[in-house]
């Protein structure tokens, strides 16, 4: 899979990384998501997995 693929939108992951806290460093850090641990990024895909379930759902 090329690096560039994006699996979820900016605007999602921006959303979720809001509800789960982390979007100030985030931005704090000029966009780069380097300083985000990998267990808030699984915690973020598996945000967008329960959403996108729910959506499927209805």
């Amino acid at each position: 899979m090329s690096k560039n693929t994006k699996l979820i939108s900016n605007n999602l992951r921006e959303e979720i990384a809001r509800e789960l806290g982390v979007y100030d460093q985030v931005k704090q850090d000029g966009g780069s998501w380097g300083n985000v641990s990998s267990k808030t990024c699984g915690n973020i895909v598996s945000k967008a997995i329960e959403i996108a379930n729910r959506a499927v759902e209805k």
